[in-house]
């Protein structure tokens, strides 16, 4: 894995334990995780607005 992809942050966030547990529980049975799932989510939310803002 190069530098590019080093993981050396964390973000918390707070939501209903129902909603994290299903949310876990579902991509458990998909064989993916959630951190996976969270981090393309994120990747693809930067992607569609570049153009809208700037980022640092």
């Amino acid at each position: 894995m190069g530098q590019k992809n080093k993981k050396d942050s964390s973000l918390i966030i707070r939501l209903p334990k129902a909603d994290r547990d299903d949310f876990v529980a579902l991509c458990e049975e998909m064989d993916t995780s959630a951190s996976r799932e969270l981090r393309d989510h994120i990747r693809k939310f930067l992607k569609k607005n570049a153009k809208k803002g700037s980022s640092s």
